[in-house]
């Protein structure tokens, strides 16, 4: 197994296999595009988000020390004792239930207190109840959204000037876009609760997929070094530039799944084993958040970021040029080309 491993990945670098990211990106960018448009027509459908009572405000209990913390015994005491709406009763640690309602008045609040209390036969000192405002939700969406613009506008400054190329910069920040809306659609889809640790999750999400499109194209620019101005290796020229790049997206491939399987793994336990096994109910906003991102970011590298540059160099006369003599020279040696199997870009 591991030796079939092994080739495998010296194929995929050697470009005796080869995957067309490249080659196949109109496919790949309208596919990316419908599941961008797809995920934020998801909460339109669905009225929105899910939000946490951090965001919109309520009333919040806590009950610790039961020897059986039930989630259903808390939703069904809050129903016999008041109508309130918006019930969310969780698990946050062993013999410890968090439950959250709309807000309720004072009489409300004692009456679900009391049932509470006889529902889980606690004590008055094991149950707590406090008022949550949605002005500090409020003030960390604000921030949340500033802190993403700021975090966009210095992640494209700083690859640009890395890279040397703007092109570069904006295909990145175009998958990482693509992999946070379509993460939120995912997380409005499957109705998880907007937490300040799901923010905290997706501004992690970003993180990650700027590094995976920075390893692919540091390659890409390995690979396509001095290609331009004819001072590249024979080897290296026998490739169009489109070519290169779908190259360096293969001898990538084996390291973007082996890092993503390492940070699904530890995330997955997270999810899986903590928040439904163990009943760790506080950790499914954030797990889900870093799950779903990591594997959308490292989809995104390949299918999204490397196309897209693809596509922006391919309209240079620069690019269209190098491609011409490399499919002329191939047909003068009497290979049978037809076009550029990794077409760079439209030609004249």
């Amino acid at each position: 197994m591991s030796n079939r491993l092994a080739r495998f990945g010296n194929d995929l670098h050697s470009g005796r296999t080869s995957y067309p990211f490249v080659g196949k990106r109109k496919l790949w960018l309208s596919l990316a595009l419908g599941l961008v448009l797809l995920s934020m027509l998801i909460p339109v459908l669905k009225g929105g988000f899910n939000l946490g009572i951090d965001f919109t405000g309520g009333s919040e209990f806590t009950v610790s020390g039961v020897e059986n913390p039930d989630v259903q015994t808390g939703e069904q005491a809050v129903a016999d004792s008041s109508d309130a709406g918006g019930v969310s009763v969780t698990n946050i640690a062993p013999g410890t239930v968090r439950v959250q309602t709309e807000q309720l008045d004072d009489d409300q609040t004692l009456a679900v207190k009391d049932a509470l209390q006889d529902a889980y036969g606690a004590s008055d000192d094991q149950v707590t109840s406090n008022f949550v405002g949605p002005t500090w939700g409020q003030g960390v969406t604000q921030q949340a959204l500033w802190g993403l613009l700021v975090f966009v506008f210095l992640a494209t400054v700083l690859m640009a000037l890395y890279f040397r190329t703007w092109k570069m910069s904006v295909s990145a920040v175009a998958a990482m876009l693509a992999t946070i809306v379509i993460t939120a659609g995912v997380y409005s889809l499957v109705g998880f609760e907007v937490t300040p640790s799901a923010v905290i999750g997706f501004l992690t999400v970003l993180s990650y997929s700027l590094y995976d499109s920075v390893v692919v194209f540091d390659k890409v620019r390995e690979n396509t070094k001095g290609l331009l101005s004819g001072s590249a290796p024979q080897e290296r020229a026998k490739r169009t530039f489109s070519e290169q790049v779908n190259l360096a997206v293969n001898q990538t491939l084996v390291r973007s799944i082996n890092t993503s399987v390492v940070g699904i793994l530890p995330v997955g336990a997270i999810l899986f084993i903590g928040a439904y096994l163990l009943g760790a109910g506080t950790l499914k906003d954030l797990s889900l958040s870093l799950f779903v991102g990591i594997i959308v970011g490292t989809v995104a590298t390949m299918f999204v970021a490397a196309p897209m540059y693809s596509w922006l160099r391919g309209v240079e006369p620069a690019v269209r040029d190098q491609q011409r003599k490399v499919l002329d020279a191939r047909q003068s040696d009497g290979a049978p080309v037809t076009s550029d199997p990794v077409q760079a870009g439209p030609r004249e």
